[in-house]
């Protein structure tokens, strides 16, 4: 007779062949609420009012600028490949043509993006997501800081961070956006 060991005994493993594509398959395979991953860490994406409040006052005012560049805004999928990040903006800038059918796309292949902070995510999108979203190219970032009550405009993205910084400016002054957006945040009501 032979004993067979009991599987409480043995130490399980997994073979994944490709753990960051398993762990980004099953980030989109969550019900419910928008979850992201950043660094490593799953976490849920659950937005209060007066924060989704102050991404929709940008998008308002993006609208022309959007119609005129063929350009759609929202919060889509974006993915880091290369490293444990699957963000969910707050609010995007992408071309039209490649929103369509589009499961993610490459922080590179937008035109803006922009964070809205909150008490539990304010040092990750002031930190961690300004130097991954410089590092994958995009070109414009925007950090509404709601607990500094100011926003500040990051351009000219690099490997080690982004190499300009327009602010911070506090909620009241316009934040200006250049081209191809050419236009001039109203930040009043932000905070």
């Amino acid at each position: 007779m032979s004993v067979q060991p009991d599987w409480h005994d043995a130490p399980h493993t997994y073979d994944v062949p490709d753990p960051e594509k398993a762990l980004k398959y099953a980030i989109q395979h969550i019900r419910g609420d928008r979850t992201e991953i950043v660094e490593g860490v799953i976490q849920p994406v659950s937005p209060m009012w007066d924060h989704e409040n102050a991404a929709d006052l940008i998008r308002d005012q993006l609208v022309p600028a959007l119609r005129r560049l063929n350009c759609a805004a929202g919060s889509g999928n974006l993915d880091l490949p290369g490293s444990p990040n699957w963000y969910v903006p707050d609010l995007a800038v992408v071309p039209r043509d490649l929103a369509k059918g589009a499961g993610a796309l490459l922080p590179s292949q937008t035109l803006l993006i922009i964070e809205v902070t909150s008490d539990s995510n304010a040092e990750t999108d002031r930190v961690v997501k300004r130097r991954r979203y410089a590092e994958y190219g995009a070109p414009l970032y925007l950090l509404v800081d709601r607990q500094e009550r100011a926003c500040t405009l990051f351009s000219q993205p690099g490997e080690l961070g982004y190499t300009h910084a327009h602010g911070p400016l506090p909620f009241g002054v316009p934040m200006p956006l250049p081209a191809p957006f050419d236009l001039e945040l109203d930040t009043t009501q932000m905070g």
